[in-house]
C-alpha cells in the first residue's frame, strides 16, 4: 500500500523532480563528489604516484599547518575581513533595501535600482582597474593631494588602507546586489501596517523601526547565518588583485595561501588541508549561530 503511494506521488511530482534534476546533478558533480579528494589532507601527494599510492602521513599535514606561525596570521588576516563584511557590508546592504523602498517615484525607484545593480555585472580585473584610476600612485585622488596640499598617499601599497579599500571595493560593486532578497522579504509586508501607524501618528523612522525592522528579520538572520557559514571565504580574486608585496601582513589570507602553496608550490596535501579546516570552522560557526538563532525563537535554515 505504501509503495502504491509512493508510485502514484511520484507521477504527480514527475515534472517537478525534472526540473530539479539539473541542479541536484550539479551540487553531485561540483560539490560532494570532490569531497573524496579531502583524503589527500591525510597524505602525502605526488601526482605521479596518484591518490591510492601516496604514503599515509595521518595528522602530520595539520601539525604543520598550526605549528606555523602563518597560521596564526592567516587566521587574524581573514577573521578581520570577514568581521568587516559582517558589521559594515552586511548592514549596508539592509539600509540600501529600505532607503530603495522607501522611494514613492516608481520611476526613479526604478532608475535607482538599476544604477545600484550594475556594479556588479563588473569584473574584479575592471574594479581593479577603477580603484587604480583613482587610488593609484596617479591616480586623481593623488593628483588632488599633490595640488591641493602637496602630499601623496600610497593607497595601494599600505597596510592602513588595504582593508578600508576592499571593503569599499565589497559595497561599491555587490551592495545593490545583495539587496534583491532584503527588497523581496520587504514587498511581503503588509501595507495595511503602514496605514494603521500612519492613523496613529507614527513618522517614516518610525515605520521603519516598529513595521520594517521586525518584518524583514527572520530573512536578516536566515542571511546573515549563511554568511557566517562563508566567514572564512575571503573573495579570492579581490584579495589577489589587491594584495602585493608591501602589505602582505595584512592582505595574506587562507584563500591566497591556497594558491601559493597548491598550485605555485604543488604542494597540493598542505593545500588541501587548509581548506579542509576553513570547511570544519564554517560548519561549526553555522551550527552554533543557527541553534543561537533557534533559542532566540527564530527559525534557522534547519
Amino acid at each position: 500500500m505504501q509503495r502504491s503511494l509512493r508510485g502514484s506521488r511520484f507521477k504527480q511530482l514527475w515534472p517537478f523532480y525534472v526540473l530539479a534534476a539539473p541542479g541536484i546533478l550539479y551540487f553531485l558533480t561540483f560539490h560532494y563528489v570532490p569531497m573524496s579528494g579531502l583524503v589527500l589532507a591525510f597524505k602525502d601527494y605526488s601526482p605521479f604516484k596518484g591518490i591510492m599510492d601516496s604514503p599515509w602521513v595521518g595528522l602530520a599535514n595539520f601539525r604543520q599547518f598550526f605549528g606555523t606561525p602563518n597560521f596564526y596570521i592567516l587566521l587574524k588576516n581573514t577573521l578581520v575581513i570577514s568581521l568587516l563584511n559582517i558589521v559594515i557590508y552586511f548592514p549596508f546592504t539592509i539600509l540600501l533595501a529600505i532607503m530603495l523602498n522607501e522611494l514613492r517615484m516608481q520611476l526613479f525607484k526604478r532608475v535607482s535600482q538599476t544604477i545600484v545593480y550594475l556594479p556588479h555585472f563588473l569584473s574584479w580585473v575592471v574594479i581593479y582597474g577603477i580603484t587604480i584610476s583613482f587610488f593609484g600612485p596617479s591616480g586623481v585622488i593623488n593628483h588632488y593631494l599633490e595640488q591641493w596640499f602637496n602630499t601623496d598617499a600610497m593607497f595601494l601599497t599600505s597596510n592602513e588602507w588595504f582593508r578600508p579599500l576592499v571593503i569599499f571595493q565589497s559595497i561599491w560593486k555587490d551592495a545593490g546586489w545583495g539587496t534583491i532578497i532584503f527588497l523581496a522579504a520587504l514587498a511581503g509586508i503588509n501595507p495595511e501596517l503602514y496605514e494603521a501607524a500612519k492613523v496613529d501618528g507614527a513618522n517614516r523612522f518610525q515605520n521603519i523601526w516598529n513595521i520594517t525592522l521586525p518584518g524583514i528579520k527572520s530573512t536578516i538572520v536566515v542571511l546573515l547565518l549563511l554568511r557566517l557559514g562563508s566567514s572564512l571565504d575571503s573573495n579570492f580574486m579581490q584579495i589577489f588583485l589587491m594584495s602585493n608585496g608591501l602589505n602582505l601582513d595584512v592582505s595574506n589570507v587562507f584563500d591566497l595561501f591556497v594558491y601559493h602553496v597548491g598550485l605555485e608550490q604543488f604542494n597540493y596535501s598542505y593545500a588541501i588541508t587548509v581548506g579542509m579546516f576553513k570547511s570544519i570552522v564554517s560548519l561549526i560557526l553555522v551550527v552554533g549561530a543557527n541553534y543561537a538563532a533557534r533559542l532566540l525563537g527564530e527559525e534557522g535554515i534547519f
